[in-house]
């Protein structure tokens, strides 16, 4: 059994074969999928997959590439939609510094406002970092985010940096760059952080795995993310879908 705990199956680019993307995903024994809304678009599309397939989940937050887009009544919105039965985290969220279309202060506004909704409503958060890791451990630690726990979504720094997150009660998840020929710190991380903090993903339709890479994604390919992990620990791909969906199951609090 394997988990894909971050899927964008709510993206356009699944808009003319999803079923046979979840057929395939299913035939190579991926059993549950987490899609990740982040926007008012996604955020809608990823509550009705999780209405319409049993095993499908969905998660509700706000970009933060988009931030400055975000207002009070969309905050409001998403405490309404933790609600849901199918919704099993907020997120994605975070600080993302490599675009600029939301201003760094903006961004970090967002990401303390959602921290604050997600303890409010006692659900884990999903954290999107690009190129801005300090800060967030920052707002994580400031924020007392350990209270709801959470995952580093794709992640992709050091051996250190992930064990602060662990000692914030986060998990570590790894996607497609793990498999990556020069991806030399995400196998460090990979190959050192204990099996009870470890999640995989796949980011579909992004970030596709080896030897995917340059196509699109889809959950199917979690498995090699899997293969990676297991060839990195010297331990058992079984081994490594076994603890990777145990984890996934114990923290999205699903069956």
């Amino acid at each position: 059994m394997l988990i894909d705990t971050h899927a964008h199956l709510n993206a356009i680019q699944y808009q003319e074969d999803l079923e046979e993307v979840i057929e395939r995903a299913l035939s190579e024994g991926v059993e549950r999928i987490v899609v990740v809304g982040f926007d008012r678009e996604t955020i809608t599309r990823a509550i009705e997959l999780a209405e319409q397939y049993e095993f499908i989940y969905a998660t509700v937050g706000w970009h933060p590439v988009d931030a400055i887009d975000m207002t009070d009544e969309d905050l409001t919105w998403i405490e309404e939609l933790s609600a849901h039965p199918k919704v099993v985290a907020l997120g994605e969220m975070g600080l993302d510094y490599h675009w600029d279309k939301s201003p760094k202060d903006i961004q970090k506004e967002v990401f303390r406002k959602q921290i604050a909704l997600a303890k409010k409503v006692k659900l884990p958060i999903i954290i999107h970092n690009r190129e801005a890791t300090a800060d967030i451990i920052e707002i994580l630690q400031e924020e007392n985010a350990s209270e709801v726990g959470g995952i580093m979504h794709c992640f992709t720094g050091s051996v250190e940096v992930a064990k602060q997150c662990i000692d914030m009660n986060f998990y570590i998840s790894f996607g497609g760059p793990v498999t990556f020929k020069n991806a030399k710190k995400p196998k460090e991380v990979a190959a050192e952080i204990p099996l009870d903090r470890l999640l995989i993903e796949t980011d579909c339709p992004y970030l596709t795995p080896h030897p995917f890479r340059g196509k699109r994604n889809e959950p199917s390919y979690v498995k090699y993310v899997a293969e990676q992990i297991a060839e990195l620990k010297g331990v058992s791909f079984e081994e490594i879908a076994q603890k990777t969906s145990d984890n996934a199951m114990r923290f999205f609090g699903i069956k």
